[in-house]
């Protein structure tokens, strides 16, 4: 890494120099516009925009979606906007920390891997909403979801990981800086305004990594948090607070709290800004389950396939991940055993035996008839997992599988990059056939279609009132 410093010595470094990250952020910000953008990443954000919004259909027919959106009218009362395939309208703030929600909810929305961050579940309903609010067109929508996408994405790249293995959710911390660009964007602020906008960010809390321990619905509403966040960051800015201008460099600033003795790079969050595109990097999920089990179902899928693996043949089972990923192996007697599905989509023993077992890893695994399943669950307890530094973490979340079967024979796959990713794509067809999969399971696959057509000629749309008829019930 070209400027790679330690939290400590971060205002030796940098602090001398005259522009700050932040104020570099914020002139691109103000600068930006979609016309500069080449076409092909265009259509990669509205294809991002859409699985996102599929995602959320998907988890409006779900007990956690309905809870999120009757707490926000609990708190705030009938408003404006939309909640995506629910009937309830509700206060901007609170709409958009409900959708955020219902993104992320599902554990199936993208994910910068390299960042370590679900980088589109705050951006998307921070650009959306805010955009119905300020009157704004569908192309200032997608052109505010970039601008989120590009910072946010950097900023979390900067640390790689760092702040996750700080035992913060990246997700809910860093997600909140890029979603006060996207605010900032639709509310017109000036490049000092956005300065300290993401300096004000600091001030709001970050969320931990503290729903492991029982499996708990904590993490779900960390996009919300994050949207949340950067909106109270850019209107306090608006208004004239000021923030700290070095928030990035600081010694107790972002990094240096947050990932307080990790490495930090902060020239990737500004060298290439605006000609190379970090939405390149976010991974699309195939499988509704944390993106650090990718590898080990698309493994488990492919063993069962080339050796026609059947469960009753497996003597044991060892599965290879990272240091920084063992909060999906550990400990090991609870994920074997699974009690919601929101443990089994954080379980290498759940997600490698289910695959093996079923061929697959979709929403119908993550339902309690599967993660009950008795065939899974005796797998399961031949699963014992190793750690591995000889993977691609974090720029891609390899695993590595090893069966062992009745009969002596040694089965090995390991799987450097996971799919979805730059190296491993899913196609354009695919993302579609997800989007309507998920969107049909709460909608009819009339009104999936219509909301697919807008989505993907979003730039085109001279308001969002037609998006908005179609995304909720209200």
């Amino acid at each position: 890494m070209s400027n790679v410093v330690t939290p400590s010595e971060f205002q030796q470094s940098k602090i001398k120099k005259s522009v700050t990250v932040s104020q570099q952020v914020a002139k691109f910000v103000e600068e930006f516009s979609l016309t500069n953008v080449p076409k092909e990443i265009i259509n990669l954000a509205k294809l991002h925009v859409l699985d996102s919004f599929g995602i959320a259909l998907a988890s409006s027919t779900k007990d956690y979606g309905h809870k999120a959106a009757s707490a926000g009218l609990d708190l705030g009362g009938e408003g404006d906007f939309p909640v995506v395939g629910l009937a309830h309208r509700l206060p901007l703030r609170d709409a958009v920390m409900v959708n955020g929600v219902l993104v992320h909810g599902l554990d199936f929305d993208d994910t910068h891997t390299t960042g370590v961050i679900h980088i589109s579940g705050s951006t998307v309903p921070t650009a959306f909403i805010l955009a119905m609010a300020n009157a704004k067109t569908g192309y200032e929508a997608l052109e505010a979801y970039l601008i989120g996408v590009e910072t946010g994405s950097r900023l979390a790249k900067a640390a790689a990981g760092g702040i996750h293995a700080n035992g913060f959710h990246t997700t809910g911390i860093i997600g909140a800086y890029g979603c006060a660009m996207v605010a900032g964007k639709l509310c017109d602020l000036t490049a000092s305004q956005l300065t300290h906008a993401q300096g004000l960010v600091g001030s709001f809390g970050g969320p931990t990594r503290a729903y492991h321990a029982n499996g708990a619905w904590a993490k779900r509403m960390h996009t919300g948090i994050a949207a949340v966040n950067g909106i109270n960051a850019a209107m306090w800015a608006r208004h004239g607070f000021t923030g700290p201008e070095t928030i990035y460099e600081y010694e107790q600033g972002l990094y240096g709290c947050y990932a307080h003795g990790q490495e930090i790079d902060l020239d990737v969050v500004t060298n290439g800004l605006g000609n190379e595109w970090e939405l390149s990097n976010v991974a699309y999920k195939p499988y509704p389950a944390c993106h650090w089990l990718h590898a080990f179902i698309e493994t488990g899928i492919k063993l069962r396939q080339e050796h026609e693996l059947k469960p009753d043949q497996i003597e044991s089972i060892i599965v290879l991940a990272h240091p920084n990923q063992t909060a999906v192996c550990t400990p090991e007697e609870s994920k074997r055993r699974p009690q919601s599905s929101y443990q089994a989509q954080f379980s290498v023993h759940y997600a490698t035996a289910a695959a093996i077992c079923r061929g697959q890893f979709t929403l119908a695994e993550i339902e309690p008839d599967a993660f009950g399943d008795p065939e899974i669950l005796s797998l399961c307890d031949k699963i014992h997992y190793n750690t591995t530094t000889d993977t691609l973490y974090p720029d891609y979340f390899s695993g590595t599988v090893v069966v062992r079967t009745k009969d002596g024979r040694e089965l090995k796959h390991a799987q450097e990059h996971n799919l979805g990713t730059d190296e491993n794509p899913i196609s354009e067809d695919q993302v579609l056939d997800k989007f309507m999969k998920n969107a049909t399971s709460a909608v009819s696959t009339s009104r999936a279609e219509e909301i697919r057509s807008i989505i993907l000629s979003i730039e085109d749309q001279a308001d969002l009132d037609e998006f908005d008829s179609v995304i909720s019930l209200s």
